[in-house]
This record gives structure tokens, C-alpha cells and sequence, in this order.
């Protein structure tokens, strides 16, 4: 299989038309190796418009879903990110090439291991990888400039709303199937956030979602 055509059709024909046109998000889709972080078996899928399927049964985000909630997030060098649902690292490595440092929640002991191993290849040091339920955030690490969650949830949780740093921005999808939307939640003031619907989509439930156990965190 030719990878690079697969990953130029991948962007011009998937992520440019779910209108992400930032370069540095475009640039990124095509440096980082999205086949290199799921199985050998799965490695021809890659660039497919599908979630697909972790060993732990979990599932990676669709490339669109992932660029465009990037571009959404409009991360800078200077930002301290956190992740929550590690998944397969490809969504921690391409955060972690914008951003300063990323930090990112697991809720899989195996799985954090498996993301680990794929992230080596980036060879990123600006990456902590931890194991917990991030439902709840991570407040040992707070405040951040941005927040990632790689799965729905059926609301915001008000613990990662009150993580972010004024200023700070967070994606997440939230809802029930069959509809469930894309938020930007930004942090206005110490009160205050706004909430902004960026797109429609559906996505698969973070594990033990409804369960919150902060001080589950292993570093």
C-alpha cells in the first residue's frame, strides 16, 4: 500500500472538506504517522473515514474529528494541555507537537502501555502519560490551556471546566445518540465560561464515564 497517497487522500478528501484549512494542523496530519499507532492488522485502515478499534476495545476518533477539534482548539506553543482517554497516543502526539507540555489521562493500564510503545517513535519529551479516570481532570497538574476529551460524555463535567486556566479552551463532545454535538467551552473569568456548538457528530462513550475517582492517578 502506498501510505503517503493514502494520507494525501486522507487530507484533501476527509479533513480539508470538514473545513480544516489551519496549515500547522494540515502539516501535522501528514508528519505524524497515523499507521504507526494502531495494530500491524489494522495499518491499511488508517486513513479511513471510521473510528477504529483499540485492543482494549475502545476506539480512535475519526482523522476529521481529530483535526478539526485541533483546529478548534487553536493550541500554541506556550499551552499546557491535558488529554483525557490517551487512546492510541496519535491525538497526544499531534498535541504535543503544538503545544508545551501535554498531559494525558488513561483509564487503561494496558492501554496507557500500548500508547507508550507507539509514542516512542515520535521521540516527543514533552509527554506525561498517567493512568486514572480523567472525567475528573487532573488537578495535581492545573490550570490548563486547553483540554482534549477523546470521547463523549453526556454533559460537561463542571471538574474540567474549573481545570482550565482563564483564557483556557476545551473540546469535548457531549449528548446521546443519535445526535451529539461538538463543544468549545472557553474559560472568560474566574466565574464565567461561554459554550459554543462548532458541529454535529457522533462519537463512542469514554469508559466509565460516569464514574469519578480522582485520586485514582498512578505516576
Amino acid at each position: 500500500m502506498d501510505f503517503e497517497k493514502a494520507r494525501f487522500n486522507m487530507i484533501e478528501q476527509q479533513i480539508r472538506p470538514w473545513n480544516v484549512l489551519d496549515t500547522d494542523i494540515l502539516d501535522l496530519m501528514f508528519h505524524v504517522k497515523r499507521e504507526d499507532f494502531v495494530s500491524e492488522a489494522l495499518r491499511t485502515l488508517a486513513f479511513t473515514d471510521n473510528e477504529l478499534p483499540l485492543p482494549n476495545g475502545s476506539l480512535m476518533l475519526q482523522p476529521k474529528i481529530e483535526a478539526r477539534m485541533l483546529q478548534d482548539l487553536n493550541v500554541q506553543p506556550t499551552d499546557k494541555a491535558l488529554e483525557i482517554g490517551t487512546g492510541s497516543g496519535y491525538v497526544t502526539a499531534l498535541l504535543a507537537s503544538l503545544a508545551s507540555h501535554v498531559y494525558s489521562v488513561e483509564i487503561d493500564a494496558s492501554q496507557r502501555e500500548r500508547a507508550a510503545e507507539n509514542l516512542k517513535q515520535v521521540r516527543l519529551q514533552n509527554i506525561t502519560l498517567l493512568e486514572g479516570n480523567g472525567v475528573s481532570g487532573l488537578p495535581a497538574h492545573a490550570p490548563y490551556d486547553v483540554i482534549f476529551v477523546g470521547g463523549s460524555l453526556p454533559v460537561v463535567p463542571d471538574a474540567l471546566k474549573q481545570q482550565l486556566a482563564i483564557g483556557g479552551r476545551m473540546m469535548i463532545v457531549t449528548g446521546d445518540l443519535p445526535v451529539m454535538r461538538a463543544l468549545l467551552i472557553k474559560r472568560i473569568s474566574e466565574q464565567d465560561f461561554s459554550s459554543e456548538e462548532m458541529f454535529d457528530t457522533c462519537v463512542a462513550r469514554l469508559e466509565h464515564a460516569e464514574a469519578v475517582e480522582p485520586e485514582r492517578f498512578v505516576f
